[in-house]
């Protein structure tokens, strides 16, 4: 289960740096809003298959990075991700026993619980409206979720030691 120690955190941050790079894609037209949070996607993935290795630091590491790629006030996708994340490492042992319908429906309650702290957040700076577009992130993020995890799965199982 565990990754090779020699090459296990360099998988992890190439996956989130690649993760880092699908956040940025420009869409075309007014499709931005369509893009999940890749970043977050893939620390939960990390975080329930490996809890060992991936915790709250690197959550709350790539949660500054994303703050800065984006421009954000600082460390409020820090705060976002460490809490989701605090979460997924709380219920880890449970979680990994679900099956992929059900891990998905717990992905949903993740990115929700996201987008509302960033929301309210962004609410405290100024007072905005809950618009139709806080919930496309999260309905993507969730129907992208099978794909992420097949797909860091791979990643993870590609060089298993034996």
């Amino acid at each position: 289960m565990l990754l090779n120690n020699k090459y296990a955190w360099g998988r992890i941050v190439i996956t989130l740096g690649l993760a880092m790079a699908l956040r940025i894609v420009p869409l075309p037209g007014d499709w931005a809003f369509l893009n999940p949070d890749w970043v977050l996607l893939s620390l939960i993935y990390w975080s329930l298959a490996v809890p060992e290795r991936v915790g709250i630091f690197y959550a709350w590491s790539f949660g500054l990075l994303t703050d800065v790629l984006f421009g954000r006030l600082f460390g409020q996708y820090a705060l976002a991700y460490s809490l989701v994340i605090f979460l997924c490492l709380k219920l880890h042992k449970r979680l990994r026993l679900f099956p992929l319908i059900q891990q998905t429906l717990f992905i949903f309650f993740c990115l929700l619980l996201s987008q509302l702290l960033l929301f309210f957040i962004k609410n405290a700076q100024h007072p905005a409206q809950l618009h139709a577009t806080f919930w496309v992130p999260i309905l993507t993020g969730t129907l992208c979720w099978p794909l992420v995890y097949t797909t860091l799965r791979f990643v993870r199982l590609a060089r298993r030691v034996k």
